[in-house]
C-alpha cells in the first residue's frame, strides 16, 4: 500500500494524470496487488510468468481482451515507477504482449429513439424538468458523464449561448442551441431555486437533495428512461455523446468539427464514428438494395 500511495502520487504530480486516468490506474494496480497477496507472491520478487498468471486469471473471469490490454498497460507503468524508485532492476512485463484487442463499434440510438428518450421525463414534475434538461445537455453537447456532473452554474454563460467546459488540462468552448437553452432557461429560473439548500451552492446539476449530481445518479438516471422508452439497446450515459457524433456525421459535419466539439485529443479517437457511419449504411445497402440478393 505503501507503493501505491507513493504511485498516485506520481501519476497525479509528475504525469498531471486526470481524475479518471489516475482513478482507473489505481483500481487495476489494487486488483493486481490482491492477486499476489492472495498467491503470497512479494511484488519484488514477480517475474514474468506470474504476470501471465494474472493475466490468465483474468481471463477465466470473462474479462475482454480490451480490460486484458488495460490492465497489463497499468501494471507495466507501476513497475516503470518501482524502476525509477530503485524498487526493482526490471520492469518483469517487459517481454509480455498481448493481441490488439479489436475496437468495439459503440451503440448508438436512431434519432427516432433520442426523441422518446426526450419525451419520456414527467414536465410537470421538478425532477422530471430536471431530468429533461441533463438529457437534453448530454445529446446537444456530446459532454462526457464527468464534465456534465463537474459543470457549475459560472460555466454556462445564457447571454452568448455558450457552456464552458473545465477538465483538469484545458478548457473547451460549446455553443448551446435554441433546445437546449430553452430548458436550461427554465431550469435556471424554476427547477434549480426549488432544488437547492445552500445558496453557495455552485454545482449546476443537483440531486434531488440539492447535492451535487454523481456518476451514479446520472447512470440512474439514463437507465430509467431508457426502459420508460422502451429502448432495448444497452446503453450508458456515454451513448449520447457517441449518438450526437454518428446524428452529426450524417448530416455533413466535419470531422474536425466534431473532434473539437468533443474535446477530442486525437483525431483517431473521432474517426470511429465514421467507421460506425460507414458499417451502418454498409448494412442497410445490403438489406434494401434491390440486387443484393442476386
Amino acid at each position: 500500500m505503501e507503493y501505491l500511495n507513493a504511485y498516485a502520487g506520481y501519476l497525479r504530480e509528475t504525469k498531471n494524470a486526470s481524475h479518471n486516468t489516475l482513478e482507473s490506474y489505481l483500481r487495476d494496480i489494487r486488483q493486481f496487488l490482491a492477486f499476489l497477496d492472495h498467491e503470497s507472491q512479494p511484488l519484488e520478487q514477480v517475474t514474468a510468468p506470474v504476470i501471465e498468471q494474472y493475466l490468465h486469471a483474468l481471463q477465466q473471469q470473462g474479462k475482454t481482451p480490451a480490460t486484458l490490454t488495460r490492465s497489463l498497460s497499468s501494471v507495466r507503468s507501476f513497475f516503470n515507477y518501482l524502476m525509477l524508485q530503485h524498487v526493482i532492476q526490471m520492469n518483469p512485463t517487459r517481454q509480455i504482449k498481448l493481441g490488439k484487442a479489436e475496437k468495439k463499434l459503440p451503440e448508438i440510438l436512431t434519432k427516432a429513439e433520442v426523441e422518446a428518450l426526450l419525451r419520456q421525463p414527467d414536465l410537470l414534475t421538478v425532477k422530471g424538468c430536471r431530468d429533461r434538461t441533463i438529457l437534453e445537455l448530454l445529446y446537444e453537447t456530446g459532454l462526457r458523464v464527468t464534465e456534465l456532473i463537474d459543470l457549475n452554474v459560472d460555466d454556462l454563460n445564457m447571454q452568448l449561448s455558450i457552456l464552458t467546459v473545465r477538465t483538469d488540462r484545458k478548457e473547451r468552448i460549446i455553443p448551446l442551441y435554441n433546445a437546449a437553452i430553452k430548458v436550461l432557461s427554465d431550469y435556471m429560473l424554476h427547477i434549480r431555486p426549488a432544488i437547492v439548500k445552500d445558496r453557495s451552492e455552485k454545482s449546476l446539476f443537483l440531486n434531488m437533495n440539492g447535492d451535487r449530481l454523481t456518476r451514479q445518479g446520472l447512470w440512474k438516471i439514463i437507465k430509467y428512461y431508457t426502459q420508460a422508452a422502451g429502448i432495448q439497446k444497452s446503453i450508458t450515459p456515454h451513448t449520447l455523446r457517441h449518438s450526437l457524433a454518428a446524428h452529426m456525421l450524417e448530416n455533413g459535419a466535419d470531422l474536425k468539427d466534431i473532434k473539437e466539439i468533443l474535446g477530442h485529443a486525437d483525431i483517431s479517437s473521432t474517426q470511429i464514428y465514421g467507421r460506425l457511419v460507414k458499417n451502418k449504411y454498409a448494412k442497410s445497402f445490403n438489406r434494401f438494395h434491390p440486387r443484393a440478393d442476386v
